[in-house]
């Protein structure tokens, strides 16, 4: 896949002036600018030295001041001194009979048209940063800071014109720019691209940019996505999002989730604890995340839909579709019919309450042939064109991974999440909680059935409310990682020990890395 980059758009209109990093605001650039703005074309009048002098200097145009300079300057006492003597005692002896040569010293920009003077006087300029109250600018600037003031100036000309088509392009501003000035440099940018100048046209700005930062400060249908040689918009009509979705995306699109822009793929997922065990995983099964470029957005319980929905074109056989794969990760949401009493949803032996009584389902409330309409109804909720929804088998990831062929290690680690201020603190030490969780473990497994084991592992998270699932899906990654380091793990034993719909995710949006080989085929056993 090709590098891809994301536009600012605010709207769309003629001749441009393009900004690319790195800048430097030289004297030349600053004379070019200060020559075509209104302020100084405008402001004052020209020196006349047949005229009386203005009381006030300053009221005359550039042009005056340098002419009044040159005035004063040729009738100063130690100026002609030193050009006559530079005439007589040099310039006189170097000269040929009746070819005298002559000096004149004057301000530079006396001679000529007043466009040529006007830029010679101007680049005497210089512009530079100030920190208010600082009575000196300091002694050097970033190029961070020197790409904001030559933005600054640019667009000062495309503010003040009253012709043309006013367009500003800007290559990466976020290149040496400390990120919150990349927020205000955004929110500036944006104001600036909707206010009308003198002519009643505004300026277009558009910014290529790889920054999430930027990225997340971006009105989503101001945003246009290159890939592959094509650009797709993120304009409203121009995606399967409808305009709700445009305001719920401009709320949550923070900068962690931003990084949906760049990337060469794309899980979407609905966990913190998805969000940290997914990429260890993917590279213990030789699907590293990283080398694939693949980037991981947890949009917590809801909005998994809407976020996929910003990669499905509302007119693909027109636009095309984006080839970038990305997988939806959900639950099932459907419990095991012994898992109620587990949990805790039900005492035991009760009946349990009307479905439309309960937020819960459990298996037998869905007849021959509906659980499986219920799996397609949430497979289709989000799925289409290069995305693709992955459900999981049984009902959620922790309990899935019990079921499948992790269930010591899951149980290890949710028992680990539980003590882990015990564990932080000193007064427990990892190892010694680990040993009391695997002996209940044998004891557990040694009299319940597949889906109770899982149901129980699973237990322990929803009666413990304090217990975080993301500080286990860690623990249950050093778990893992531990064991294949140690060869007690291979790639296709912990393939085999996956949920389906997490290696299928996994494989969706990867290609497989040949470097990783099994190393051995030994069941996982704790790490000691």
């Amino acid at each position: 896949m090709q590098r891809q980059k994301t536009y600012f758009v605010p709207h769309i209109c003629g001749p441009c002036v393009m900004l690319s990093v790195p800048w430097r605001l030289v004297a030349d650039r600053v004379s070019q600018i200060l020559q075509h703005t209104k302020e100084v074309n405008e402001h004052g009048q020209d020196y006349d030295p047949q005229k009386e002098m203005p009381a006030d200097p300053r009221t005359l145009s550039v042009l005056g001041i340098g002419d009044y300079a040159n005035a004063l300057l040729g009738g100063h006492k130690g100026i002609q001194e030193a050009q006559n003597r530079l005439n007589m005692a040099f310039l006189k002896k170097l000269s040929f009979s009746g070819d005298q040569l002559k000096g004149s010293i004057s301000v530079s920009g006396s001679r000529g048209d007043s466009t040529f003077r006007l830029r010679q006087l101007l680049e005497k300029l210089e512009l530079e940063l100030r920190d208010e109250g600082m009575p000196k600018p300091p002694s050097s600037r970033g190029l961070g800071s020197n790409n904001l003031l030559f933005m600054a100036c640019e667009l000062l000309v495309l503010g003040s014109e009253e012709d043309g088509f006013p367009l500003l392009l800007i290559e990466e501003p976020e290149a040496h720019l400390h990120p919150q000035r990349q927020l205000r440099l955004m929110q500036f940018l944006q104001q600036k691209a909707s206010e009308p100048r003198p002519d009643g046209q505004k300026i277009q700005i558009i910014v290529t940019t790889h920054s999430p930062n930027l990225a997340s400060t971006i009105h989503l249908d101001n945003l246009v996505l290159l890939h592959g040689g094509k650009a797709f918009s993120m304009a409203y009509g121009r995606t399967q999002l409808d305009q709700s979705d445009y305001g719920f995306l401009a709320r949550f699109i923070d900068v962690t989730k931003a990084n949906l822009f760049f990337a060469r793929g794309l899980l979407i997922v609905e966990g913190d604890a998805e969000n940290i065990l997914l990429p260890t995983l993917a590279r213990l099964i030789g699907r590293d995340l990283s080398e694939n470029g693949v980037s991981i957005v947890n949009v917590g319980g809801t909005g998994l839909r809407r976020f996929a929905r910003i990669y499905q074109r509302k007119n693909p056989d027109q636009d095309g579709t984006i080839n970038i794969p990305v997988a939806c990760v959900t639950d099932l949401d459907v419990m095991p019919d012994c898992a109620p009493e587990i949990v805790g949803r039900v005492k035991p032996g009760e009946d349990w309450p009307d479905k439309k009584d309960r937020r819960w389902r459990a298996r037998k409330d869905f007849p021959a042939g509906e659980l499986e309409q219920h799996r397609l109804r949430v497979l289709g909720k989000a799925s289409g064109q290069n995305v693709e929804t992955f459900v999981a088998d049984k009902w959620t990831l922790e309990y899935d991974l019990a079921y499948c062929g992790l269930a010591r290690d899951v149980w290890i680690a949710a028992h680990l999440a539980k003590d882990d201020d015990a564990i932080t603190s000193g007064s427990k030490t990892r190892k010694s909680v680990a040993h009391a969780a695997l002996r209940s473990f044998s004891e557990l497994s040694g009299r319940t059935s597949r889906e109770e084991l899982a149901s129980n592992i699973y237990a322990i998270f929803m009666r413990n409310a304090s217990l975080s699932k993301a500080t286990a899906a860690q623990y249950l990654a050093c778990l893992l990682e531990a064991h294949q380091r140690k060869g007690r793990l291979s790639p296709t034993t912990l393939r085999a020990a996956l949920p389906p719909y997490l290696v299928s995710a996994i494989e969706y949006v990867t290609v497989k890395n040949g470097a990783i080989t099994d190393s051995k085929k030994e069941e996982a056993t704790l790490d000691e």
